[in-house]
């Protein structure tokens, strides 16, 4: 894993944009040289450019000037776009180093912390049993706290991995039953926060993780009731090659400022009363992971709404 190439289409675009400034200096240059020598060749032939003979002498002379120029541009730009692309890639490396180190300490971190948490639940739920009233309810208050604490540790171990196919199990899932199940799941929060939830399900079959492609639903019905007033929709179906999940709320809607930091990890809107900060950048890494992506516009009620779009399963 140390030694893995730095990803591919990064260095492509590093390498693209030092070969664009190359290219923009040197037909700068170039065009400076063609107008000096246009400028030079029209003075020595000053008194025959009346005539058409040396208008069209010129016109040849520039001509040459021009397929000059082109000739010694030509293997130039060559050149520094292969010395583009390894100056991209060693200037990469130290960085996907470095993003590699934090990703597996994270996760080594996680695997340690997991551990002790799920003991501290387990001797808590243990004690409770003899305990008094009072200390009953202690204990069951470790207990969950210890496996909140624990879910946390679960999605960092999560979010420390690649967002890839590998990472899945996937097989054929329809999104319906993936929306109908998130819904039946949280409509007891819903209930709780007197929000009303409509569920919409529409076929859509993707290649996916249906456990993962759950995980991402409920999330986002999470947030959605969190952030509503009084409605909250999902919904499913297939747009030509994508499928989607819609969420949409009738809250306050997010700013077009904060709708991609909404996506990191641990960052909370204002007015956020729960939640570890987690449960969007978890959503994103499930999309990623499919193939697919999250959007966030604005919804006809004037909340938030989501659109997490996955490609269709091939036929």
């Amino acid at each position: 894993m140390g030694n893995r190439l730095p990803h591919k289409s990064l260095i492509a675009r590093t390498a693209a944009l030092y070969l664009f400034v190359f290219v923009c200096v040197l037909a700068a240059l170039s065009i400076g040289a063609y107008e000096f020598v246009a400028r030079e060749y029209a003075s020595l032939l000053a008194p025959a450019l009346s005539t058409p003979e040396g208008a069209g002498a010129l016109r040849m002379a520039m001509r040459r000037v021009a397929i000059t120029v082109a000739e010694i541009d030509a293997p130039l730009v060559i050149v520094v776009a292969i010395a583009s692309y390894f100056l991209a890639r060693a200037a990469i490396a130290p960085l996907e180093a470095a993003r590699e180190r934090e990703r597996r300490f994270s996760a080594d971190a996680a695997h340690e912390l997991r551990s002790p948490l799920t003991a501290i639940a387990a001797v808590a739920q243990a004690a409770r049993a003899d305990a008094t009233e009072q200390s009953r309810a202690r204990f069951e208050a470790i207990a969950r706290s210890a496996l909140e604490a624990s879910d946390v540790v679960t999605d960092l171990l999560t979010l420390a991995r690649d967002p890839a196919r590998r990472a899945l199990q996937c097989e054929p899932v329809d999104l319906a039953a993936i929306v109908t199940i998130a819904s039946r799941v949280t409509r007891p929060v819903a209930d709780a926060r007197n929000v009303r939830l409509d569920v919409a399900p529409g076929s859509a079959i993707v290649d996916g993780d249906e456990r993962r492609l759950r995980e991402l639903s409920v999330n986002l019905l999470e947030n959605a009731i969190r952030h509503a007033h009084q409605a909250v929709r999902i919904s499913s179906r297939q747009a030509g090659r994508l499928c989607e999940i819609v969420v949409e709320d009738d809250g306050d809607g997010i700013p077009e400022s904060e709708r991609e930091r909404v996506f990191e990890r641990f960052y909370r809107r204002a007015h956020d009363g729960s939640g570890t900060g987690l449960g969007l950048a978890i959503v994103r890494w499930i999309a990623h992971a499919h193939g697919g992506a999250v959007d966030i516009d604005r919804s006809s009620n004037g909340g938030a709404r989501f659109v997490a779009a996955f490609p269709a399963r091939e036929s």
